[in-house]
């Protein structure tokens, strides 16, 4: 379902971190969403690209030439309130860099973004002795809903990566939780947050984990981790990658799909 977003304000919850809160005159796509790590596909048009109203990129695959394509990103979607017709969405800023970045760094209230969605396939299992969350600054968003989501008594442990002290986000973390902030040696330095999870106290019990980021190290280093090492079922885990390094989106879905297939070819 496409669905038009009005900007109602925006606040910096890191300092590359920026949330912009949206108003909708309808956001009953959500009423039935209860996954945290719910996501929606953001619709930006290419300057001086007539498209049809409303815009719809399906059907314009195979029409339109792939450079007048809008660019589609995909962000999770935080607070939704179905009844207000709020809600809102964090940004990782990159400078000039990132279509929905630099987008997301001058948004002000009036102005208006087309959404799809939404989606989503984790929430925390309530039925887990304790929870594992793992990722970077792209993962915080649902990371934040999964720990607004945990009971009171939960045991959660959670591992987040972002740039420096400064970027640490707070967290709001059940009594029973432990957070750890880990900080970039420099950039696109990889498996810091792999090397986190290895050295973790696993704790008794039955885990549910959420393990999302950059897709080298989620899917090539922690996933084979928690399944073959940790001894984890694919019930107890939802991972994937966010982004991939030195990729576009676009790049990066071809790359998700070609690591699917060869999964596949391995498995069969």
């Amino acid at each position: 379902m496409t669905t038009c977003l009005t900007v109602t304000g925006a606040e910096l919850v890191t300092p590359c971190l920026r949330r912009v809160w949206f108003r909708s005159d309808d956001l009953s796509a959500f009423a039935d969403s209860t996954c945290t790590d719910r996501y929606v596909k953001l619709i930006f048009p290419k300057e001086g690209v007539t498209y049809p109203d409303p815009i719809d990129v399906r059907a314009l695959r195979g029409v339109l030439p792939a450079e007048d394509m809008p660019a589609v990103r995909t962000f999770t979607a935080l607070f939704p309130d179905v009844e207000a017709g709020t809600m809102a969405i964090d940004f990782v800023l990159h400078g000039d860099e990132g279509v929905a970045g630099r987008w997301a760094a001058s948004a002000e209230p009036g102005d208006e973004l087309l959404v799809n969605g939404p989606g989503g396939g984790y929430r925390p299992d309530r039925a887990a002795d304790w929870h594992l969350l793992v990722g970077d600054e792209t993962a915080l968003p649902a990371i934040t809903a999964a720990l607004g989501d945990l009971d009171e008594d939960a045991v959660v442990r959670a591992i987040v990566l972002v740039d420096s002290a400064a970027d640490e986000p707070v967290l709001d973390v059940p009594p029973r939780g432990e957070v750890t902030f880990l900080h970039r040696s420099e950039p696109g330095v990889d498996g810091v947050l792999e090397a986190a999870v290895r050295e973790l106290d696993w704790l008794p019990g039955r885990v549910h984990a959420f393990v999302h980021g950059e897709a080298g190290e989620v899917m090539r280093r922690i996933r084979p981790h928690l399944l073959r090492e940790r001894g984890l079922t694919r019930d107890q885990v939802s991972i994937s990658g966010y982004w991939r390094q030195g990729r576009t989106e676009e790049s990066f879905r071809e790359w998700k799909s070609e690591f699917a297939r060869r999964e596949a070819a391995a498995q069969s």
